[in-house]
């Protein structure tokens, strides 16, 4: 199956992001029935499977749930998540080294997890898209560091000089608008 998000889904994502995006106060009330649709559990799956990764604590991988029958095992998880039965499982714990030393945890879930977790994002990151100031670019679809880098060189070789990079994860109970405002220096945006 091809990774490319098929067009079922491609029109829900750009109708939530064209509502988001034109009317910011509304609120989305009906939105969880389309996190169990067949399509988007579907896809979910296959971009979860091109991710690869371990087994979480069920100790299930990818080829024995297609073993058992893929159908059988997205259908079951429609059917708790449409019942509301649905409960996500542990995650499991390992250590993994880190490049100056030592070690860092490493949050594993399980397969089942990944897909709900990634049919949720397939229909609530349009949504939060919509909201996103265009000069973002960390954790968001067809963005990456390297684009960041090239805008930075853009503006530079524009005339820019200065450059203000924040971690807001890092700022505790600061909030962004406080940064804003007490930024003394030019930004990009």
């Amino acid at each position: 199956m091809s990774l490319a998000t098929p067009s079922k889904i491609r029109d829900l994502q750009i109708k939530l992001y064209r509502k988001a995006k034109n009317e910011p106060g509304y609120r989305f009330y009906m939105l969880y029935d389309k996190i169990y649709r067949e399509d988007i559990l579907a896809h979910a799956y296959h971009l979860a499977r091109a991710n690869q990764g371990a087994p979480g604590v069920d100790g299930l991988n990818f080829e024995e749930i297609e073993l058992r029958g893929l159908a059988e095992w997205l259908n079951g998880i429609r059917q708790e998540l449409c019942d509301k039965t649905y409960q996500p499982q542990p995650v499991r714990r390992v250590m993994i080294p880190k490049p100056g030393g030592g070690e860092r945890p490493l949050g594993i879930p399980t397969i089942r997890d990944r897909v709900v977790q990634t049919a949720a994002k397939l229909v609530l990151e349009p949504i939060f898209e919509a909201d996103l100031e265009p000069s973002a670019y960390g954790y968001r679809p067809k963005r990456s560091a390297q684009d960041a880098i090239r805008k930075v060189h853009k503006l530079v070789c524009e005339g820019y000089t200065d450059v203000v990079d924040a971690d807001l994860s890092t700022t505790g109970a600061v909030s962004h608008i406080l940064i804003r405002r007490n930024t003394s220096r030019s930004t990009i945006r």
